[in-house]
């Protein structure tokens, strides 16, 4: 359980699987890029970080966290990776749209998990405004991000 003043991205790299083996996929939502672009660049760091090499990391871009999903599975299906991070923030508006995306994104990416033998890691932010968004792609709740490329390690070491 999160709390309030907890910094959740912090972790001890003697404790995580070295990944320099590993070949990781990103999916990332081109909405909200300002949020995406925080989220990815803490998965990035803590990849790197924990022995990842640049060059067994691949990078795709979908339109929105709708769209995660697919790219999600694309990826896992025609790409050698040993975990795929789907990346996407989606911040309440004034109707249910939010609800609906929301929904939506975290079904089919535990779909995916129950379908496909690669691992796909849930990284989509879903605040209710912008600042709750920024505080948790790099602010004073850390990087959402790095947790996910800190999971997405350790179940693609699982995995082999």
């Amino acid at each position: 359980m999160a709390t309030a003043n907890k910094n959740l991205s912090v972790y001890d790299k003697t404790k995580i699987p070295n990944a320099k083996h590993l070949r990781f996929g990103i999916v990332v939502s081109e909405w909200n890029t300002e949020i995406t672009e925080g989220l990815y660049s803490g998965a990035i760091e803590a990849l790197l970080d924990c022995g990842a090499l640049e060059s067994n990391i691949l990078r795709w871009d979908v339109p929105g966290s709708f769209e995660l999903t697919y790219g999600c599975k694309k990826m896992a299906t025609t790409q050698e990776v040993d975990a795929v991070i789907a990346i996407g923030s989606v911040i309440q508006g004034e109707t249910k749209h939010f609800d609906f995306v929301c929904s939506a994104t975290a079904q089919g990416i535990k779909d995916l998990n129950v379908q496909l033998d690669t691992p796909v890691i849930f990284c989509v932010l879903t605040d209710n405004n912008l600042q709750q968004a920024r505080e948790r792609s790099g602010g004073k709740h850390g990087n959402k991000g790095t947790e996910a490329a800190i999971a997405a390690i350790q179940m693609a070491s699982l995995g082999k």
